[in-house]
């Protein structure tokens, strides 16, 4: 008597496992926005460091003896402008210190901002593309919530306390810089050329400084945030 034909059996657990791992790689491939907004802080940082590194020494900032009263208005201006070229990386500390005194003098106000900036980096900037805004059941687009993130910027700095404690820090800082800019004698500062001609002056670091901080937030965002730009 023969003996019966064994049927080829296949096996489903090993097809079942292949599955979830492909699933796995594709949902650990795209950064969570934690992720991102840490690789954004810690660029950030360093950019910041690099800043500060090209920093004059303080003891020049506040030496004594270059000290004197500007005999016209005409050579007020004319200190001012180059020791805005020689001390702008101290005059930009300066500020943020006197920014940072007066947010910490208003807690309320550092909240609200500190609310305002998780709000644009979760909301928008490092938010994945292909998970939408969802708040009380209602799906947001990207374009909604760009238009509901500045409404909500606008009200806070130009209708509240916010946007006066903000211009009042500014102005006391420009008043500082600018005083100690008329008064200190330039004389002994060994600028360069390039620096007392057509050098960068305070505004045009800020402004790189913010250009840095975008590419920093392009960086740690990816094809997501550059996509929505």
């Amino acid at each position: 008597m023969a003996s019966p034909a064994v049927l080829p059996i296949s096996n489903p657990q090993s097809t079942g496992e292949s599955q979830p791992s492909t699933t796995t790689t594709s949902s650990s491939s795209s950064p969570s926005p934690y992720l991102k907004v840490k690789t954004f802080l810690t660029r950030l940082l360093g950019y910041t460091r690099h800043a500060l590194s090209n920093r004059r020494p303080w003891i020049e900032l506040v030496d004594r003896t270059a000290f004197s009263r500007p005999e016209s208005l005409t050579e007020a201006a004319s200190r001012v402008r180059k020791n805005f070229s020689y001390f702008r990386v101290n005059y930009l500390t300066l500020l943020a210190l006197v920014l940072a005194v007066s947010l910490l003098s208003h807690p309320f106000t550092l909240v609200i901002l500190l609310s305002l900036l998780a709000a644009w980096l979760f909301l928008y900037s490092f938010r994945p593309s292909d998970q939408p805004l969802v708040i009380m059941g209602r799906t947001f687009s990207d374009f909604e919530t760009l238009i509901c993130l500045v409404t909500v910027t606008v009200i806070v700095i130009f209708l509240t306390s916010v946007g006066s404690l903000l211009i009042t820090a500014g102005m006391v800082g420009m008043g500082i810089v600018c005083a100690h800019g008329s008064f200190r004698m330039p004389e002994d500062l060994f600028l360069d050329e390039q620096e007392t001609s057509g050098g960068p002056g305070l505004f045009s670091f800020i402004g790189g400084a913010a250009s840095s901080a975008a590419a920093a937030a392009a960086a740690a965002g990816g094809p997501n945030m550059m996509s929505r730009v």
